[in-house]
């Protein structure tokens, strides 16, 4: 990644955490907060999945597994059985989600297209039912209510104000370690296998390793969205480790777009912006995301953010070969 480029984006960064911390001055509303929270969740979820999708090319139908099951689940029993702070719980937890995805991992990137979907998704299902059976520990249907938020350093995260602070800092940090991870040369290697698996093994790449690696990373940053959503709800639920949240991070990246790196956020943002309004002048939410997908898939053809993508650079293009003309002219 080029100096010049990691420059411009830190200050991309910076410029969005200033105006995400600015938005309680601006709006004083909480629904807005908790809004930005819900989406840097489920953003975050949604980017660690394109990690795989839109950069390797390895489509999971699994992926809510890390963020419910090696996220959201094992924080909150660590923090109600042990006497940890926040910062320790969440390198605990990403240290088993780590473990986790590099053995279901080390199974599944073996495998291509179709069967390693369904594999992730078999995996998913398979640890769910455990959970569910699991009552004692996971408290089955009802799940994991109450989470305690011990201060440290100086941070009290039951503070409203200071805990979406936190939350900005942490979604907005780990959005630029992902944004380093695919603008490094590891990050061009998962684009070649994407493109062409073949010929990147012809090259010496080892294929199945460079997979793996990225299936922990998306593993680890989907279990971090986990956390923060367990944070928010004060517990961990079912429905964070179902397979439809793995349909709805798949949503939100048709939605947004798989080939322009913030593509999956504008996803998320629009999924829950539908999920509100919608569900507030009717029960037939899914009626209506089935609609706009379909308008999506069928009169963009990509997502939102690709489309406008590609526009701009199709102009582009044609200004510079009018110039070009003109000059030769």
């Amino acid at each position: 990644m080029q100096k010049n480029s990691l420059a411009r984006d830190l200050i991309a960064a910076a410029v969005a955490l200033a105006l995400l911390l600015s938005v309680p001055m601006l709006t004083g509303s909480k629904a807005t907060t908790n809004f930005i929270i819900y989406v840097s969740a489920n953003g975050l979820l949604a980017m660690s999945l394109n990690l795989l999708v839109g950069y390797t090319g390895l489509v999971s139908f699994g992926h809510a597994l890390f963020f419910g099951a090696a996220g959201a689940y094992p924080f909150v029993l660590l923090m109600q059985n042990l006497p940890l702070s926040i910062p320790g719980g969440i390198g605990l937890t990403l240290a088993f989600a780590a473990v986790l995805a590099l053995l279901i991992g080390a199974i599944c990137v073996r495998l291509t297209e179709i069967y390693f979907s369904f594999l992730t998704l078999a995996f998913q299902m398979l640890i769910y039912s455990l959970m569910m059976n699991m009552i004692d520990y996971t408290g089955g249907d009802n799940g994991l209510s109450g989470i305690p938020r011990p201060a440290f350093m100086g941070v009290d995260l039951t503070n409203a104000s200071t805990f979406y602070a936190f939350v900005c800092v942490v979604f907005v940090a780990a959005i630029v370690v992902m944004r380093v991870v695919v603008m490094s040369p590891f990050g061009f290697t998962l684009r070649l296998i994407r493109d062409n698996a073949q010929r990147a093994t012809f090259l010496g790449i080892n294929v199945v390793r460079m997979k793996l690696i990225c299936f922990v990373l998306a593993g680890l940053f989907g279990s971090l969205g986990g956390i923060i959503m367990a944070l928010f709800s004060a517990g961990a639920y079912p429905s964070f480790a179902f397979w439809t949240n793995s349909g709805d991070a798949i949503f939100m990246i048709m939605l947004g777009g798989m080939n322009v790196f913030v593509g999956p956020i504008l996803g998320a943002v629009i999924l829950q912006i539908l999920n509100d309004f919608v569900t507030h002048y009717t029960s037939h939410y899914g009626l209506f995301l089935g609609l706009l997908i379909l308008t999506i898939v069928l009169g963009f053809r990509r997502g939102l953010l690709d489309f406008l993508f590609e526009r701009r650079q199709s102009s582009e293009q044609s200004a510079l070969a009018a110039q070009r003309k003109k000059a030769q002219g």
